[in-house]
């Protein structure tokens, strides 16, 4: 049984699922499986990617977070991490982050630094992209400050949690939302995945306002349960977002809109 599950979730992208998956493949560490999870592809990817894996599923399309949890339900390994099929892994990802989780039992996730490419020319990050371990609630809060790329996740964690379907986006800040709520998260300082961005079905770029999905993450999580400091933290959040839909709203001449997150606001910010 190996040590560590790789789930690379894909819908029509074959050769950046190619690419990811030789990046894997070049790891120094061995002790894992592949598993790629195909969305529905319509593209010929299920004439390539099967023998890139050790396990292949197809499946209906039902968006990323269905199939992430389709991966998961047939991995087997202790440790799990996720690769997104845009992104690609430096060759000692997968060892840099097992030595570090054996080290440190109580961690339930680490996650690393990161390089990005844009239209495959390099691209600085920002200072508000900068990022850290420890108790992390409130940065993840603001954004989606963990790529589900750079992750390793024990599997325990995992079996309490499931990346909501509900969500066609922000599933990935959704689920940090939900961990760091409660635990402290380690951060490797090293770049050791490539984020590449620019192509055009990035689903980043084909749903506007995307506070919409983290408002609904937030109000989620405040009708949990948090401790009062927490609930503060997500309510001023909430706040804000609401806001900056509310703007987006009155721009687009959407009053519904606007009505509807002004209510949010009111409801589950006050």
């Amino acid at each position: 049984m190996p040590e560590i599950s790789v789930i690379i979730t894909t819908y029509n992208r074959k050769d950046f699922a190619s690419e990811a998956a030789a990046s894997v493949r070049k790891q120094t560490c061995a002790d894992y499986e592949l598993i790629i999870v195909d969305d529905g592809s319509s593209d010929g990817s299920s004439e390539t990617l099967p023998m890139k894996a050790d396990k292949y599923i197809f499946q209906k399309n039902a968006g990323v977070s269905a199939a992430r949890n389709a991966g998961f339900k047939a991995s087997s390994g202790k440790y799990i991490c996720f690769l997104d099929s845009d992104d690609l892994w430096m060759k000692d990802k997968l060892a840099v982050q097992i030595d570090f989780m054996k080290k440190h039992p109580s961690m339930p996730l680490c996650y690393t630094g990161e390089k990005w490419l844009k239209n495959g020319i390099h691209k600085n990050q920002r200072k508000r992209h900068s990022k850290r371990g420890g108790d992390i609630f409130s940065k993840c809060l603001e954004m989606c400050i963990i790529s589900p790329s750079s992750a390793m996740i024990r599997r325990e964690m995992l079996e309490l949690l499931r990346f909501d379907e509900k969500l066609p986006v922000c599933e990935d800040y959704d689920m940090w939302l939900k961990i760091s709520s409660e635990h402290n998260i380690a951060y490797i300082p090293r770049e050791l995945i490539i984020k590449r961005g620019g192509h055009l079905d990035q689903l980043s770029a084909r749903e506007p306002a995307m506070d919409r999905f983290r408002i609904y993450s937030i109000v989620k999580l405040l009708k949990s349960g948090l401790n009062a400091e927490r609930a503060n933290l997500a309510k001023e959040e909430l706040r804000r977002k609401c806001a900056i839909v509310r703007s987006g709203a009155l721009k687009r001449t959407k009053p519904w809109l606007w009505a509807k997150y002004g209510l949010i606001s009111h409801l589950y910010g006050g």
